[in-house]
């Protein structure tokens, strides 16, 4: 495939990142560069980036964009981080069906210059060691949660022992994150305050808040509706003609979509305004999962509007008023 061209002073750049190498193509010149996907490789991106372009679009690939992508912000350099589904999708609308690394980097780098990105941000020391604490700290919990139901149908007294030690060694491992997470809190100011107004709402706990902490760095400073759309609550109409289709959520970052939904599942129970709000979806008739998804929303609405104006739950009286 013939990486596309463009002829405007100013240069667009899409880098398809895999473990070993790194593919970087730009609309300026048209020419791919692959480098090892190692500090000198990274340098060497950084390096040939010197006149800023535009735009660079590189995609989510599991962790292993990570050092690229920090090393593009503290060059500042305007990067942006998207779904490899949506580059799939509109690389099939353009109709490139064929996959290899160089094409992937010039399918980035169109998508960087047709796609309205929102740009990634540099972000603290604090910010980064708690995201991956958090990070860490859930999929442990998930591998702890695989190992319970698996206990739950072994029958075999040997294997029954390996799983129980499996099961304790998880056990501390979570409760030492749980403490670098809490410390890690404690010790960032800014953290700390927005912790302690997090953890005012009745159904918010530790977990819930350092998930928002480490996942959702946008909270209090965009509006409800583009926060409900990252987090995956936002409800998409499906109408085509006279057929009125059913809305439905999709997308979103689930890590803090569990996490708000426990904390959801809490709040109907002991949070009064969260469980008017759903006691009158109830008497409407709406179903389970829509009244959960709904409160969902609610409470993320109060999260963000609480952050923003830096009140505690409560201080929160007159906003608890409103149809957020």
């Amino acid at each position: 495939m013939t990486p596309f061209t463009s002829p405007e002073s100013s240069y667009f750049v899409g880098i398809d990142v895999a473990k070993a190498k790194l593919d970087l193509a730009r609309s300026d010149t048209g020419e791919i560069l692959t480098v090892n996907n190692d500090p000198d490789g990274i340098r060497q991106i950084v390096d040939s980036l010197r006149s800023p372009p535009t735009r660079i679009v590189i995609e989510s690939t599991g962790g292993l964009e990570e050092p690229l992508l920090q090393a593009l912000l503290e060059a500042n350099l305007p990067v942006g981080r998207v779904n490899p589904r949506n580059v799939r999708h509109f690389a099939i609308g353009m109709g490139i069906l064929a996959k290899t690394d160089p094409i992937d980097a010039a399918v980035l780098m169109e998508f960087a210059r047709r796609a309205n990105l929102r740009l990634a941000e540099k972000r603290s020391a604090n910010q980064v060691e708690l995201d991956a604490l958090v990070t860490c700290r859930r999929q442990l919990t998930q591998l702890r949660a695989t190992q319970i139901n698996r206990r739950g149908s072994t029958t075999s007294k040997a294997a029954l022992k390996t799983i129980d030690g499996v099961l304790r060694f998880l056990g501390r491992e979570i409760q030492k994150l749980d403490r670098k997470i809490a410390k890690l809190i404690t010790s960032d100011d800014d953290f700390n305050s927005t912790d302690k107004i997090l953890r005012s709402v009745p159904g918010v706990g530790a977990v819930v808040s350092a998930t928002l902490l480490g996942d959702l760095k946008e909270l209090g400073s965009t509006d409800r509706r583009r926060v409900s759309a990252l987090v995956g609550v936002a409800p998409y109409n499906r109408d085509s003609g006279t057929m009125k289709g059913q809305r439905s959520i999709h997308g979103g970052r689930a890590s803090v979509r569990s996490a708000l939904y426990m904390a959801t599942v809490t709040a109907i129970r002991c949070n009064p305004v969260i469980k008017a709000f759903a006691q009158r979806l109830d008497k409407l008739g709406k179903p389970k999962k829509i009244t959960i998804v709904a409160c969902m929303r609610k409470l993320l609405a109060f999260l963000n509007v609480m952050i923003r104006d830096r009140l505690t739950w409560e201080q929160l009286n007159v906003v608890k008023a409103l149809d957020i």
